[in-house]
Parts: structure tokens; C-alpha cells; sequence
């Protein structure tokens, strides 16, 4: 069974920079239910309902390019003609470094770890919340990105130095000392100058989706940086206050 996008999904440049995601599920149902999940997301959705038409649609990996036709494929266990175990083996035998989210009715350790061997990147046992599903397909999409990111040895803003490999930050010269949390939102805000974030999603790229709390302790946190980066925290020149959106660099 195919979704609408199907029919619209070999043409990348009608879901522009929409992340792609394969979903591999025989179970008519589930597969509806992730597609619904996934679209509301934005994400671009392709379905097999077999294995074979799995391998179909991703045959067109490049090796030497390392590019693949999907960010990610959400891949059932249990599947017809092929099983999802031995096309994951198959992909990571062609080199195809796609994150793989594993789904599986059998929650033993065994079969997870078999099927973290074997070259998963996350697995998920049915029955499963949408709303986890969706926040870990976002953990893994964003942990793809950040490693095609080139990493660049200094992150430089007017007065402020900051250096990726070594946790280090240099305000006006002189070093300061910042927390885990602190660096890394730091680290975030000066790789995407000027970008406006909201507070939902400083949460979700800097504490990750199983944060439970308060959103407010985002502000707790830019007041903290502020206090070492501003020369005057009460009118900040770095992290600025966009009212009703979140925050900006710059």
C-alpha cells in the first residue's frame, strides 16, 4: 500500500528539503498510523509492505557518493520475502550508513541486542507511543546531520571564541567557564548565527526528546550565559530575546 507521497517522492524537488523517511511495515495499520504521525511531522513518507520492495526502493545508494535515498528507514522485524534483519545486513554491507529505527514485537534483550549487531541504530518494541517513535526518528535524524556537519575548528562571533574539540570559550579574551548545557547551547547558537529558536526546540537539540521538565529552564540558562558572555546582561548584544518566538545569536 502507498501513501500519497509515494507517487510524489521521486521528485525531490517537490518535498524540498523535507527530511525523506522509508517506512517498512506489513502491518496495514501501524503503517498508517506512523504515516499520519510522520507527515504531521513534515517528514516525507515512503511504504513498502514487504521486504522486497524495501530492497527496491533502496537500491539506489551510492557508494562512492554516500549518498542514500532516505534519512531514515523505519524497519519492521517480521517481514514477508525478506526479513527486516537480513535487510539491514544488506544495507550495512553496501556501505549505506542510512540510521535504521528497528520495530519488532519481540522486546527480549536477545533480539534487541541481535538487532543493534546487526546494524540498527535504535530500536522499538510494538506496542510503542507515536509520540516516542516520532521523537526518537527526531534523535536520529538530527544525530545524522550533526555528523555530515564538517567541523569546523572555531566558532568566532565579534568578542566571543569558541572551540568545538576542546569545550573551550573565550569571551574578550579571557576564558570562561561554562557548563555542559551552557557550552552546548552556546555551541548550537553560534553554528546557526542569527536563526530564531523556540524554547520546545533549544529543549529538544540540548537536553534531547526524554527531557521532562520545565521549558523555563531554558530561560534559567540563557540568563546564566548572558551573565558570562553580555558586558551588560540586562541589554544583550549576543542572545537576544525574540519576543513571542525565543532567542536568536547575533
Amino acid at each position: 500500500m502507498f501513501t500519497s507521497e509515494s507517487t510524489k517522492y521521486p521528485h525531490t524537488a517537490e518535498i524540498g528539503q523535507r527530511s525523506r523517511i522509508l517506512v517498512v511495515e506489513d502491518e496495514e495499520l501501524i503503517r498508517e498510523m506512523l504515516v499520519l504521525a510522520l507527515e504531521e511531522e513534515g517528514y516525507g513518507v515512503l511504504t513498502a509492505s514487504d521486504g522486497r520492495l524495501a530492497v527496491e526502493y533502496l537500491k539506489n545508494f551510492e557508494p562512492n557518493s554516500g549518498e542514500s535515498p532516505f534519512d531514515l528507514v523505519i524497519l519492521d522485524l517480521m517481514l514477508p520475502q525478506i526479513n527486516g534483519l537480513d535487510i539491514c545486513r544488506l544495507l550495512r554491507y553496501q556501505g549505506n550508513p542510512v540510521p535504521i529505527l528497528m520495530l519488532s514485537a519481540k522486546g527480549s534483550e536477545t533480539d534487541r541486542v541481535l538487532g543493534l549487531e546487526v546494524g540498527a541504530d535504535d530500536y522499538l518494541t510494538k506496542p510503542f507511543s507515536m509520540r516516542e517513535l516520532v521523537a526518537r526518528c527526531r534523535a536520529l535524524l538530527r544525530r545524522q546531520r550533526l555528523s555530515t556537519l564538517p567541523q569546523l575548528p572555531v566558532l568566532q562571533y565579534k568578542d566571543v571564541t569558541l572551540y568545538p574539540q576542546e569545550c573551550r570559550v573565550l569571551v574578550r579574551g579571557h576564558e570562561v567557564n561554562l557548563s555542559p548545557k551552557e557550552f552546548r547551547l552556546l555551541e548550537l547558537f553560534m553554528s546557526y548565527a542569527r536563526r530564531v529558536w523556540s524554547r520546545e526546540q533549544l529543549l529538544d537539540q540540548v537536553w534531547g526528546p526524554d527531557f521532562v521538565g520545565d521549558s523555563k529552564t531554558v530561560d534559567v540558562h540563557i540568563r546564566w550565559l548572558r551573565e558570562k558572555l553580555e558586558i551588560d546582561p540586562s541589554r544583550p548584544e549576543y542572545i537576544v530575546t525574540v519576543r513571542g518566538f525565543g532567542y536568536r545569536f547575533g
